[in-house]
């Protein structure tokens, strides 16, 4: 199930890369759901069984929580480094600087987060199904923006179109592979707990400082806004069915 899960996700990924160039403001639409989508997830799923799986504690603190933490400034510090970097090559202009290998650092941060997704939704099908089920439909949802990133990144940073699809497949095909290593691999229900707290604070953070954002650039728009907290009621009530 984890894998046919990761096929679907896979998918998504495409589309994101072929279509949601072509969409126009729809694109907010799509991106506010998502953004929705996940903090549902993360509120209404992950932590809640993050801390049930995991009874580890630091200073009177669920471990699960510092997890958490832990996962929201890793992909932080990652995107301020490689911001940092990037600001730091255009002061100096593009004639003594590769802009292309920056543009491929990102796609593989993309691909390797791509593979950590599918991996989770093995281990959370080790956990429970229905937090397999929900953590695939928030990966699902977040992949179409994902793959949007990994054509859009490679391409405006001045790697060729044929780079860019490759690197597109790669994402699409990376939580395949998560997703088939999670199933092979057993893991200890305290540190599926611990992982689980750690994906939380990763989706908390791409759906709070990634895609939010996006989705709600340029001009204000109230169809965006309820597409967002529409997302998070859709997974509140897929929650609430779960756990009947």
């Amino acid at each position: 199930m984890a894998i046919a899960l990761a096929l679907v996700s896979m998918c998504s990924t495409l589309l994101g890369g072929f279509v949601a160039a072509r969409i126009g403001d729809r694109q907010r639409l799509v991106l506010g759901l998502a953004a929705g989508v996940l903090l549902g997830v993360v509120a209404f799923d992950l932590l809640p069984d993050a801390l049930a799986e995991s009874r580890y504690t630091v200073a009177g603190v669920p471990g699960a929580l510092i997890a958490g933490v832990v996962g929201f400034f890793t992909v932080h510090i990652i995107e301020q480094e490689m911001a940092v970097h990037v600001g730091h090559e255009r002061e100096f202009g593009s004639h003594t600087h590769d802009f292309s290998s920056l543009g491929l650092l990102a796609a593989c941060g993309l691909i390797f987060h791509s593979m950590l997704d599918g991996l989770s939704i093995g281990i959370g099908f080790q956990a429970e199904s229905s937090l397999g089920v929900s953590v695939a439909i928030a990966v699902i949802c977040h992949d179409f923006a994902d793959g949007f990133n990994a054509f859009t990144i490679p391409t405006l940073y001045g790697n060729a179109r044929r780079r860019a699809l490759v690197l597109l497949w790669l994402d699409a095909l990376a939580p395949v592979l998560g997703a088939v290593v999670g199933t092979l691999i057993h893991v200890p229900r305290h540190l599926a707990g611990l992982y689980l707290g750690y994906f939380a604070g990763f989706l908390l953070y791409l759906a709070t400082a990634d895609i939010l954002p996006e989705a709600h650039a340029g001009r204000p728009s109230r169809a965006v806004l309820l597409a967002t907290v529409a997302g998070a009621v859709l997974m509140f009530g897929v929650a609430a069915l779960n756990h009947r």
